[in-house]
């Protein structure tokens, strides 16, 4: 194990912060902890580096990296260390080696951590031959490369979905078809979630929030847990059934789920749409309605809120949404649940992807 300051150059007496107001447009990307923030007229950086956040990063994180490559002219500021490799070492295999670094014992601070440039400097990365180095980086890119193939299917098949959502129904505003039009909550019943905040306990029934609502899915692994009585109090109001719709109404407004599980947990602060037995409209088209820039111009324009977003299940009631025969809504719920099959096939591949990509990370940097 080596300490980074043997291995790279620091640059970091090179930054220069400039604030939003300074800022003036241009071509030269403009960095920060996490990434490109902006693009600027000038620039003070034309190297082959790693940026290393320094305050603002993804620290603890397993699958957000605090550390990236940049190349050619930029502009960094003073929230991310800036490395210059020595000849010791790869441009690409020193960027790895602190992707997913351990700073545990290095980082200081509670609510905004940072990585001071001291105890930066020795950090410890394993240090192989050159050759060595550069199989490591061919075998990590190739990985890489076949995720973001994978990302890039999961998001042509979202793009097949909506292009078959214009073919079959048409702009929901422009409605060249003259479908009739009814407001949401005439066609469906819409409610949300309970507004309190009930106790939390160790053990109980999952609350699922804006947050546990990501990814296409309901992700229960972060679930705030409460007690029985709370559980059914709010499932009196607001009881969530498989075929049901729920949506973030707070933080990242939007993103509707399907529940296609038996849903053994209560809500809060999510907006809940649930069909009725003999419903003009299906889930999975008014899912789609939901997903489209239609939705995103007659209500999340309307979002509310300062640092912390919201939309009010009122602006969601009252969207105009189009009736289609419901053997053309038939037609498209076929097709999107073929494509849900292509789509959960490149998924699986994804995901053993990402695993072989964490055990090549804990194998070659511990």
């Amino acid at each position: 194990m080596t300490k980074l300051e043997d291995v790279c150059y620091i640059l970091d007496n090179q930054r220069i912060p400039i604030t939003a107001s300074e800022r003036t447009k241009g071509k030269y990307p403009y960095y920060g902890a996490n990434g490109i923030q902006d693009y600027v007229s000038d620039y003070i950086f034309d190297d082959e580096l790693v940026l290393l956040a320094e305050d603002g990063g993804n620290f603890g994180s397993k699958d957000k990296p605090i550390a990236y490559r940049v190349s050619g002219k930029c502009w960094v500021n003073n929230h991310a260390h800036v490395l210059k490799p020595k000849d010791v070492i790869n441009v690409d295999y020193l960027c790895y080696s602190l992707m997913y670094y351990d700073t545990t014992s290095v980082v200081n601070g509670a609510t905004r951590q940072k990585l001071t440039q001291a105890a930066m400097r020795s950090m410890l990365i394993p240090i192989v031959s050159m050759n060595e180095q550069l199989e490591i980086v061919s075998v990590l890119n190739k990985v890489r490369e076949l995720i973001s193939l994978r990302n890039k299917q999961l998001q042509k098949l979202d793009e097949l979905i909506k292009a078959r959502f214009v073919e079959l129904f048409g702009d929901i505003v422009l409605n060249p078809f003259n479908w009739e039009k009814e407001q949401l909550g005439m066609v469906c019943d819409v409610r949300d979630g309970t507004h309190d905040s009930p106790q939390y306990y160790e053990t109980g029934y999952p609350l699922v929030t804006s947050k546990n609502v990501t990814g296409g899915k309901i992700d229960l692994t972060d679930c705030s847990l409460i007690c029985e009585a709370d559980f059914n109090k709010i499932n009196e109001r607001s009881k969530v059934d498989i075929g049901d719709i729920i949506m973030p109404m707070i933080g990242t407004v939007g993103k509707p789920v399907i529940v296609d599980v038996e849903p053994n947990f209560a809500i809060k602060n999510v907006s809940l749409i649930k069909f009725k037995d003999h419903s003009r409209v299906l889930n999975i088209f008014i899912r789609a309605l939901l997903q489209s820039d239609y939705f995103d111009e007659a209500v999340l324009s309307k979002v509310r809120g300062g640092t912390q977003k919201f939309m009010s299940l009122g602006d969601i009631r009252k969207l105009a949404v189009i009736v289609p025969p419901m053997a053309l809504q038939d037609q498209f719920a076929a097709f999107v649940e073929q494509t849900e099959k292509s789509k959960l096939t490149v998924q699986k591949s994804l995901e053993k992807l990402e695993t072989l990509k964490k055990a090549l990370m804990q194998k070659y940097f511990g």
